[in-house]
């Protein structure tokens, strides 16, 4: 039997249960990449999943997912992992979905899930899903990475501390390091993957007790330490019921953690034509296109424009720079 050795462990009844589960994983870069593969060969039966961006061929070397074919072709992430995933257990229901998570589109992306997993790069996506699944009454696992260290955090719902118990208010801008700006070993995003789907067999299995608190790992200092988080009665979330980000609304735009570049997404989404788009971009830069996207060069800027009409330029951290030359360049 294909789980035989995990269901040893997990018993039949867990095994069943993880079998009959429903996942969705935010995020497919270091710490997806290796989340999404362990549960998918741990037997999960259905997974989400999502991601905003595209391959790139520096980040190669920690997200495992994705092949130097991936990075040429211009693959977004979510279907690269779910050609890839699809090979690795073909009896695993797969779905990939190539956008940003907001307010507008989380109820129809995390509404009807038993589990959400946390692989993105900031903390504004972070506190979102934290207003939802706190809201919503759906457990969630929190995990970061960066340098050598990093962390993970498992959240049920009214049981367990929020992320907003733990953070009132998002870190400032620059004042944590990034992967850009400060590097990571490949080895860490595996080390807070494998035990954030540890956490995910417990929830989904039944089985065993999760973490309640903040697991700390530095493999470089050779360092594990745990940290208890109490619920907080001045919870902006999960006390006075307060979904500040889950509230916010509208379209926007946001600079990328650890990139000279910025996510512009219009108010109203729609689908482009991207080939009839792509014509009239070659007449003042390089284009390249494909079925997901569209990638325009001129000197130093470079925008990727998906089909829904949301855009990652790089170039600028400047806001207000990326929405001018997205104005001037796609023209919507």
């Amino acid at each position: 039997m294909h789980y035989q050795r995990q269901m040893r462990f997990l018993g039949a009844c867990g095994q069943a249960r993880v079998r009959a589960a429903r996942v969705a994983l935010v995020g497919l870069g270091a710490i997806g990449s290796v989340l999404a593969e362990r549960l998918v060969r741990a037997g999960v039966g259905f997974m989400r999943l999502i991601d905003r961006d595209f391959v790139e061929r520096e980040n190669l070397h920690t997200q495992a997912l994705y092949e130097s074919e991936d990075a040429e072709a211009c693959l977004p992430k979510a279907i690269a992992a779910w050609r890839r995933l699809s090979l690795v257990n073909p009896q695993a229901a797969l779905e990939a979905l190539v956008a940003d998570l907001n307010p507008e589109n989380i109820e129809s992306l995390l509404g009807d899930v038993d589990l959400v997993l946390d692989a993105t790069d900031n903390f504004e996506t972070r506190l979102l899903i934290n207003d939802f699944c706190v809201k919503a009454r759906i457990p969630w696992i929190y995990s970061a990475a960066v340098e050598g260290y990093g962390v993970t955090m498992t959240i049920i719902p009214h049981e367990t501390a929020c992320l907003r118990c733990l953070y009132q208010k998002p870190p400032q801008p620059g004042t944590l390091p990034t992967c850009e700006t400060s590097g990571v070993i490949n080895s860490i995003p595996g080390v807070i993957a494998s035990v954030a789907s540890a956490e995910a067999l417990k929830v989904l299995a039944g089985v065993g007790s999760p973490n309640a608190g903040v697991l700390y790992i530095d493999l470089w200092e050779n360092a594990w330490q745990w940290f208890a988080v109490g619920r907080r009665d001045d919870c902006p979330a999960c006390a006075l019921r307060r979904f500040e980000y889950l509230e916010a609304g509208g379209g926007g735009a946001v600079t990328l953690c650890g990139r000279d570049a910025v996510q512009v997404r219009p108010a109203r989404a729609g689908a482009l034509d991207l080939e009839a788009l792509a014509a009239r971009l070659r007449a003042v830069g390089e284009v390249f296109v494909n079925e997901y996207l569209l990638r325009f060069r001129r000197g130093e800027l470079q925008i990727v424009l998906f089909a829904d009409g949301r855009a990652i330029i790089t170039g600028t951290s400047d806001i207000a720079r990326a929405r001018s030359w997205y104005s001037q360049y796609i023209g919507l």
